[in-house]
């Protein structure tokens, strides 16, 4: 092979790319593309053979890292055994049984029953399912509205996507989902939406005043991400979600905890519910139960609300993949690998240090703050630290420049750079995002622009 090899190689991909693929979030004017060939623990090469650090975990997705063979021989071996079937009526596999009866040992204690998606948006589709049936079928059938928060993500489909607290979501798309209440976020940097009250108090204050209005015996259930993954690893007060689901539970109302993104130790527990000490009613979960080598996800609910939603009709909603064989043995050896790897304390123990080396980045001008659980985090940019206003231009062009200057790929949303990294994060790996988060952001103007 030449060394033109790879370039050509390149090129070819990125036309072939451009003419035949739809990407999310891509406008049509951005012709660059940057073409992924290959991976190992927390980096990535591209067509050309230039690495990359991951700094996201892909979307929050990849725990254990890239490219382990444990998990493709797990997939294998599974494939020559039984590649898929489903679970539907008294169907089911071995494969399914071991993993759902492992996620119940390993969840908050009450959640132990399963139902298996092939991701998180369908999980939360199936959540909110749940939580309507539920009361209908205890005969409350009024019970239809969902309470969520403004900056809110549960995915994009008709019901995760109504649910979801972004305009980008509803506009252009409607009519969305009915009978759908947004809350304010617990947001302690934006002080200008709690008016000098202390941010609990005010979202509670708030959702008990929403409940009275709307009437709680109208309202369904509540959804909400422990830690605000979408909206920039929003981390709540210690006292929100245990006063949230206390206030919940007194109106009847369900709580629906979406840890598609903070569970399988992102949070350095396996459950961000373990953290705040709440149990929910159900509790979605995708991402990092396979650490995304397959499609796979799960919705946990205690045993009396799969009570109601079974009962002698039974669950009237199937998935085609739903239990899938292959995706739950590949699962199971990736709950092994956390286990084994010791990743749940190793989320705990870099998070702290990678925490504590990306707090001194705000004495760069448009860092504004460092937020951060386990190894959920998130930089805020603002284009003045006075004012607390976002950077006009938004994270973009600094993504940009992270990835073509720095080689660091990690997610954005419009005011924060989001850092997700593998559990698999190594201090070396830390001190390396920093630097090249400094080098990048030192060169940041207050209108976004990298010089």
């Amino acid at each position: 092979m030449t060394s033109e090899a790879p370039a050509v190689l390149e090129t070819g991909l990125v036309a072939a790319d451009r003419a035949t693929l739809i990407h999310p979030t891509l406008p049509a004017h951005r012709t660059d593309r940057t073409v992924l060939v290959s991976g190992s623990g927390s980096r990535v090469r591209d067509a050309a053979g230039r690495e990359y650090l991951d700094a996201s975990a892909v979307l929050g997705v990849c725990q254990v890292g890239h490219g382990r063979a444990e998990l493709a021989r797990a997939a294998a071996d599974q494939m020559t055994r039984l590649e898929y079937f489903h679970t539907w009526g008294t169907l089911t596999n071995d494969r399914a049984i071991e993993l759902a009866t492992r996620l119940t040992k390993l969840s908050p204690e009450g959640l132990s029953q399963v139902y298996f998606t092939s991701g998180g948006a369908e999980g939360n589709e199936i959540a909110l399912r749940m939580a309507r049936l539920y009361h209908h079928r205890r005969g409350e059938t009024q019970r239809t509205w969902v309470l969520s928060r403004r900056m809110a993500y549960h995915g994009v489909g008709y019901g995760s996507g109504g649910v979801s607290g972004s305009p980008v979501y509803h506009q252009g798309f409607g009519p969305s989902l009915p009978d759908v209440h947004f809350l304010t976020p617990p947001h302690p940097y934006r002080r200008d939406l709690f008016d000098g009250a202390d941010v609990s108090d005010f979202c509670l204050a708030e959702l008990r005043e929403s409940i009275e209005r709307i009437g709680p015996e109208r309202i369904a259930a509540m959804i909400g991400e422990p830690v605000m993954g979408g909206g920039g690893a929003i981390v709540p007060p210690e006292d929100y979600w245990p006063r949230v689901a206390e206030l919940l539970r007194s109106y009847g109302i369900l709580l629906i905890s979406d840890e598609v993104v903070t569970a399988y130790g992102r949070t350095g527990h396996w459950f961000a519910a373990d953290h705040y000490g709440v149990t929910p009613d159900i509790m979605v979960t995708a991402k990092g139960i396979t650490s995304g080598y397959l499609p796979h996800g799960a919705v946990l609910t205690t045993e009396e609300v799969a009570a109601q939603v079974t009962g002698e009709l039974g669950f009237p909603v199937g998935y085609t993949y739903t239990g899938h064989p292959t995706a739950c043995a590949v699962a199971l050896a990736n709950l092994d690998i956390i286990e084994r790897e010791g990743l749940l304390a190793n989320a705990s123990v870099i998070g702290d240090y990678l925490g504590r080396r990306l707090e001194e980045l705000t004495d760069v001008p448009v860092v504004a703050e460092v937020r951060r659980l386990g190894l959920q985090m998130a930089v805020e940019l603002t284009s003045d630290k006075e004012t607390r206003s976002s950077l006009p231009k938004g994270t973009g062009e600094v993504s940009d420049a992270l990835r073509e200057t720095a080689g660091i790929i990690l997610r954005t949303n419009p005011y924060a750079l989001v850092i997700n990294p593998p559990l698999v994060f190594t201090r070396n790996e830390a001190d390396e995002l920093v630097e090249g988060l400094r080098s990048v952001l030192s060169r940041t103007d207050p209108d976004g622009h990298v010089r």
